[in-house]
């Protein structure tokens, strides 16, 4: 990575740069670019970047071909950001210098009847909003200043510190839309399992046991990654390997499970979770490994349900924000400097890395 640094640290002002971690070739790393510091224009805000959460999907990103993605390079990566406000264009109200705030990450068309719910991650014009987000073919969060496009993408942090928040946006997210869908299931005697305990699984885990009696599975295959699930109350943690799917059915009675989240998406994770799947249950599939999961008669246990989620509403994002300000739950981050994205981009993609990493432009 190519670090053009500016100084940090200073106030943006007219005409100043700041330094912006960007992806400027396909199937390369990013680089660290000095950019000029956007002014809000109407509607707009500025927000003042607090921390900026690594994510797996951009790897998924930066590995494509050219031409596979609507988005038009440069872009500065970072669909998973908390800041301040620093300004805001001609039109926004309400909203307070130095206020504390997350950025809801899924940029819907705003018009369409979901996006009115504030279901901007299942917008009906998706296709044709393209691209979908900070982050996400627009500049996003990892630089020390973000351009917000409408003050709707805001949700107030109140007392809770941003740049150990950053993981709320998405990585919560994410998990808490999946979890709070299927919380029927989740009843007494009931199970959970949790394929994956990375930046996602590992608030999964922490969010079954805040919201459900229900009884927790782990698997993983990294034993610091079960430990941490154990840590966050998991109930039993597996190592993945050979014959786990008939330990899941042994812990559960043979009944499988009730839920069933699999947060990495790859053909041997997506068996997995056909395996331990419970009559009546549900398949909620996050990760992007690229697997596939067939569906049919003897392919998955009679009136089991299987889910492709993506992201989570704004509505979800201002409950998680409260469960968190309650101390309910809390992101297990490691922190680094801005300049150290190549090299958590590669911890990432080797599995180095426990709980969610989180970059803090300004320190």
């Amino acid at each position: 990575m190519r670090d053009v640094r500016s100084t940090p640290g200073r106030e943006a002002g007219e005409g100043t740069t700041m330094r912006a971690v960007r992806m400027t070739a396909w199937q390369s790393e990013p680089e660290i670019l000095d950019v000029p510091v956007p002014e809000p224009g109407p509607g707009q805000v500025l927000i003042k970047v607090a921390g900026a959460g690594v994510c797996h999907s951009d790897l998924h990103i930066m590995d494509l071909p050219e031409g596979l993605l609507p988005y038009e390079l440069p872009f500065t990566l970072g669909h998973e950001a908390t800041g301040w406000i620093e300004r805001t264009g001609p039109g926004v109200r309400d909203w307070t210098a130095g206020e504390a705030v997350a950025v809801y990450g899924a940029w819907g068309c705003g018009r369409c009847h979901r996006c009115a719910q504030g279901i901007e991650n299942y917008c009906e014009k998706a296709s044709q909003v393209s691209p979908s987000g900070g982050g996400l073919g627009l500049d996003g969060g990892m630089a020390e200043y973000m351009l917000v496009p409408s003050a709707r993408f805001l949700v107030p942090l109140g007392d809770l510190d941003p740049r150990a928040a950053a993981p709320l946006t998405d990585a919560g997210l994410t998990s808490y839309h999946a979890i709070k869908r299927s919380l029927h299931r989740l009843v007494p005697g009931s199970t959970a399992l949790v394929i994956g305990v990375g930046g996602l699984g590992h608030m999964a885990v922490e969010l079954l046991k805040a919201l459900s009696p229900a009884t927790v599975i782990a698997i993983d295959v990294a034993a610091d990654k079960l430990d941490l699930a154990k840590r966050l109350g998991a109930d039993h943690v597996l190592p993945g390997e050979q014959g786990v799917a008939f330990q899941v059915r042994d812990l559960t009675g043979g009944r499988g499970a009730d839920l069933v989240l699999d947060f990495v998406g790859e053909q041997q994770t997506l068996a997995l979770a056909a395996a331990g799947a419970a009559t009546l249950g549900e398949v909620a599939v996050v990760g992007m490994g690229g697997g596939e999961l067939p569906v049919g008669v003897g392919r998955l246990p009679f009136a089991c349900s299987v889910s492709m989620l993506y992201w989570g509403s704004r509505p979800e994002l201002m409950e998680l924000v409260t469960l968190a300000r309650q101390r309910r739950i809390t992101p297990r981050v490691e922190t680094f400097p801005l300049e150290q994205a190549a090299e958590v981009y590669r911890r990432l993609r080797e599995g180095r890395l426990t709980g969610r990493a989180v970059l803090l432009p300004h320190g």
